[in-house]
């Protein structure tokens, strides 16, 4: 039978009900070691901007971004599925809206204030706070040909937030689907089949002058989202004690640290988006898929050893709290305080002053927009009702909300 079982439930627990995805609400809560992970990805990138000499590939960090993003979003739909049978789309949309948007629309409105200033970097920069308000700019900078124009600047990096909110916006009713109109093992294999398209899609698509094109299409970046969605299914499929949980386990960990070294080696040898010569097709057909399966490993092996030094490691508190609370915050403020400092005629010391002043603007914005709004947010406790027992994660370990 395809649908899995639930485990029996023990004296006096309430068995939780799995549609096929018997590990999807053990599953539902924090991995540190991905927030670590987000630290660590932050960092790539705002070094990345900041000196694209001392890390030319640090855009790879973003593709990083992407996977832990479809990861962490479709154990999330799943785990509600698994528990009520349905996935609550309104509440979804409503709580990526508070994550997102707030903060977004703070970053947007000190842009455009200071497109009134002499700063000649944020010269026009009320309409480049429009388009990243609307999550367009990467739509806009995948049609223009050439070098980018200065129409998105100050907020181009914004490309990446347009990216994965679209993919936001249509992953979670396609997923609703699969899931109401087939079996689980048929909805794993349904990922799979959507997470390779983008490279044929690429394929069709590529010649030199389409570089923009794919590099900033949602249609051609899913994969590396996708690849995330698929780690999600495929360890929400199996139990704890399965043993093919055991062989992924094992495996997982074992190519964990030659992905992360692989992905470093990648934002520190190879010039993603300056060109590649006779590589830049090979790059931007499959590189992205490799890319996004050196992430998904990574993702799977944090996941899955929590016990492991590189898991350990990305858990480190101070690690795991700056990548849950401040990522987002800092990704948003980097590029606009990169070019703030450019304006202002900072060098000695840019790298430096970019770090301090874009921790302060995300701790800012943490204390002021994002956490007051995700606490309203928060859906309170029905009165008198029964608490949910929750078995243990089929990966070992334990998960906060």
């Amino acid at each position: 039978m395809d649908r899995a079982q639930s485990a029996p439930a023990t004296a006096g627990e309430r068995p939780l009900p799995d549609r096929g995805f018997p590990s999807a609400a053990a599953r539902a809560g924090r991995v540190n070691g991905l927030d670590g992970l987000r630290t660590l990805a932050v960092a790539l990138v705002l070094v990345y901007h900041v000196r694209p000499d001392l890390l030319p590939g640090g855009s790879v960090a973003v593709d990083v971004f992407f996977t832990i993003s479809g990861f962490v979003i479709t154990r999330l739909l799943l785990a509600e599925y698994a528990r009520t049978g349905r996935i609550h789309l309104r509440g979804f949309y409503r709580r990526r809206w508070l994550r997102l948007v707030p903060a977004l629309l703070a970053v947007c409105a000190v842009c455009a204030a200071l497109s009134l200033t002499s700063l000649w970097a944020f010269d026009g920069a009320w309409a480049a706070a429009g388009l990243a308000a609307l999550f367009v700019v990467n739509v806009v900078r995948a049609g223009e040909a050439g070098p980018y124009s200065d129409l998105t600047a100050p907020l181009a990096h914004s490309w990446s937030l347009g990216v994965e909110e679209q993919f936001y916006l249509l992953w979670p009713p396609v997923l609703l689907f699969l899931l109401r109109r087939w079996r689980a093992r048929t909805v794993l294999l349904c990922t799979a089949v959507l997470c390779a398209l983008p490279v044929l899609w690429r394929y069709a698509l590529w010649h030199p002058g389409a570089a923009h094109r794919l590099y900033n299409g949602t249609d051609t970046r899913a994969d590396q989202l996708l690849a995330g969605a698929l780690v999600a299914v495929v360890l929400a499929r199996l139990r704890a004690g399965d043993p093919r949980l055991e062989a992924l386990r094992r495996w997982a960990g074992r190519l964990a640290w030659p992905a992360l070294a692989l992905l470093v080696l990648t934002a520190w040898q190879v010039p993603v988006t300056a060109g590649l010569g006779g590589w830049t097709g090979v790059w931007y057909t499959v590189g992205f898929l490799a890319v996004a399966a050196l992430s998904a490993t990574l993702v799977a092996g944090i996941e899955l050893r929590p016990d492991a030094l590189l898991s350990r490691l990305l858990s480190l508190s101070p690690l795991a709290w700056v990548g849950r609370n401040l990522s987002y915050g800092m990704y948003l403020w980097h590029y606009p305080v990169v070019r703030l400092l450019a304006s202002l005629g900072v060098a000695d010391g840019r790298l430096s002053a970019t770090v301090v002043l874009t921790t302060v603007l995300a701790l800012l914005s943490y204390a002021v927009v994002e956490a007051p709004l995700l606490r309203r947010g928060r859906p309170a406790p029905r009165p008198g009702a029964p608490a949910t027992v929750r078995t243990a994660p089929a990966g070992g370990g334990v998960l906060r909300k």
